[in-house]
């Protein structure tokens, strides 16, 4: 995981989501690509071997648009994240307008492309 510039401008420095200029990790606010603020959560993953990041807006669920352009701001294009559908038994909703994005650090592999509709890759890192 790395950290876009872009993001220092955004990131919270105070209260209880604070964190420190250049952490690989914190809370930011910023405006999205379709003119919803995004506020943007991201662990790097350290603790757990899961890099994690949240994205919510205000006022409703974001968008596929909002979670590539937030996927970019914390991942190269070449690295595969997953959104989770966890069993209904497991369901958490802490937040109704949030969704979440994961990444393994140690790889995962990907379903064969022709099943999914995307190109074959291999495994991913």
């Amino acid at each position: 995981m790395r950290l876009s510039p872009k993001l220092e401008d955004h990131r919270i420095r105070e209260g209880k989501f604070a964190s420190v200029t250049g952490a690989p990790y914190g809370a930011f606010e910023m405006p999205g690509p379709c003119g919803e603020r995004l506020t943007i959560v991201a662990a790097d993953g350290r603790d757990t071997l899961w890099e994690h990041v949240s994205v919510s807006t205000r006022r409703r669920i974001p968008n596929w648009t909002e979670m590539c352009f937030v996927k970019d701001l914390f991942w190269s294009p070449q690295e595969c994240v997953v959104q989770f559908h966890p069993p209904r038994d497991a369901y958490v909703n802490n937040y109704s307008v949030v969704l979440h994005m994961w990444r393994y650090i140690r790889g995962f592999p990907m379903p064969p492309g022709i099943l999914v509709g995307f190109k074959e890759l291999g495994t991913l890192a």
